[in-house]
């Protein structure tokens, strides 16, 4: 008997059985959806966290700021700390040549005067003065590089000079609720670069207006402030304060950057990073411990995930099991007729497997198409809260090879499922299966 022969015997059985066939493919397609779509989520978790760490980007990036680091045994008996450097474009560039360091992004903050605009045509207290407070300077070109999660709009474009995006500090400040982060896209801010000005023995300070569009809703850790514009802009706002007679009124810093965005090339390297960059002067902060913890926790979840859709699925292999046994019963003048014309043990055996394969392929067929369209909709709700809660949300797309090696899993446990009934029907007799019961 011919693997083709086998196929064929195979099919018929299944279509003259077709409620078992059909409830057992059904049990290894819940198996398999389970399974998928466990093995999706944590995949896409491992994606979105874990190699976005290992191959550098925001969660592996330490900020530098030009704050003076802690002592060090190097310092004298008093527990002072060194002398604050500055943070300009020699700095950056020596840290930029460091060994394991990815790339430095450059980060200016200063003080500002925003004027918010009339939201959803209600003027409320504080949309009628100003809001003192900071406006932070990014390039957007590489807001990849920044924790920067977009809520809202989009980013202002790198070259422009009239649009800005805001934080949620900012929505808070004017009254609107996180979920409405949306109304104030499109609307129109003043923004007052202060400058101290002496006359006399009297001192003012007079602010340089100008509008900016509101492009964007941003969640961002690069510095406090309520407005991340392009850094040109912000560059220019503190050029004119420190011109002013009295930058120490605003909190004055010569530095020309006020904090670098440094980005390592792996979690794995982060410690080392930020010792060579404190070794040159300057005080540094990054999550790692918090990352590392997210590691382990994420490989436990996963663990457990994949554990559960493995036992749901090997509940499906043996109801394939007790399926097969139960066509023996039925099937066994069958076998008689088979072996009398011929056939061997062998090719008994083949058309038992073949029956089985088929009907966990199939079913693993449908289990990952159905696990991945289970994914999707599971994620859209995830999506939605971690939108709500200022956090970046999650993209699975379609995990082609993770679904094929499903199939092929749910395939093969099939195949292993249906070697006992097959070794049982090839062992039976010629004349006791064509005997009567």
């Amino acid at each position: 008997m011919k693997w083709q022969d086998a196929i064929v015997m195979a099919r018929r059985s299944v279509g003259r059985r077709g409620g078992r066939a059909l409830l057992t493919v059904l049990a290894v397609a819940l198996g398999t959806a389970l399974l998928s779509s466990m093995l999706i989520a944590s995949a896409a978790a491992r994606e979105r966290v874990l190699n976005q760490v290992s191959s550098g980007g925001p969660l592996a990036g330490i900020k530098v700021d030009a704050a003076a680091p802690r002592a060090t045994a190097l310092d004298s008996d008093s527990p002072r700390p060194g002398p604050a450097r500055l943070i300009d474009d020699a700095a950056r560039l020596r840290i930029a040549k460091l060994a394991n360091v990815a790339t430095v992004v450059p980060v200016i903050a200063t003080p500002m005067a925003i004027l918010p605009p009339i939201v959803n045509g209600v003027a409320s207290s504080r949309a009628d003065r100003p809001i003192f407070d900071t406006a932070i300077g990014i390039d957007p070109a590489r807001a990849g590089d920044l924790p920067i999660s977009l809520l809202s709009g989009r980013l202002p474009d790198p070259a422009a000079t009239t649009e800005v995006a805001v934080t949620i500090d900012y929505l808070h400040r004017i009254g609107v609720d996180k979920a409405n982060a949306g109304s104030v896209v499109g609307t129109e801010v003043t923004l007052g670069a202060p400058r101290a000005f002496t006359f006399g023995r009297e001192q003012r300070v007079r602010a340089r207006w100008s509008r900016a569009l509101v492009v964007g809703v941003v969640s961002q850790e690069t510095s406090d402030g309520l407005v991340v514009a392009p850094i040109a802009f912000v560059r220019s706002a503190r050029e004119w304060l420190q011109a002013g007679d009295d930058t120490e009124l605003f909190g004055g810093n010569a530095s020309p950057y006020t904090a670098l965005f440094v980005v390592a090339r792996g979690l794995e390297h982060v410690t080392d990073v930020r010792a060579e960059i404190n070794a040159v002067g300057y005080s540094t902060s990054a999550p790692e411990s918090l990352i590392t913890q997210v590691q382990r926790y994420l490989h436990v979840v996963e663990l457990v995930l994949t554990g559960i859709g493995v036992i749901a699925l090997s509940i499906a292999a043996l109801g394939i099991s007790n399926a097969m046994l139960a066509a023996i019963r039925e099937r066994r003048r069958e076998i008689g007729v088979l072996k009398a014309l011929g056939a061997t043990d062998a090719d008994v055996r083949r058309v038992f497997i073949v029956e089985a394969g088929a009907l966990g392929s199939v079913g693993g067929t449908i289990g990952a198409a159905a696990g991945l369209v289970t994914a999707h909709v599971l994620a859209g709700v995830v999506n939605r809260y971690l939108s709500s809660q200022a956090l970046q949300t999650v993209h699975l797309g379609a995990p082609i090879r993770l679904l094929a090696l499903v199939v092929l899993g749910a395939t093969v446990l099939a195949l292993a499922a249906g070697v006992l009934p097959a070794l049982r029907a090839a062992r039976m007799p010629a004349r006791q299966a064509i005997g009567d019961e």
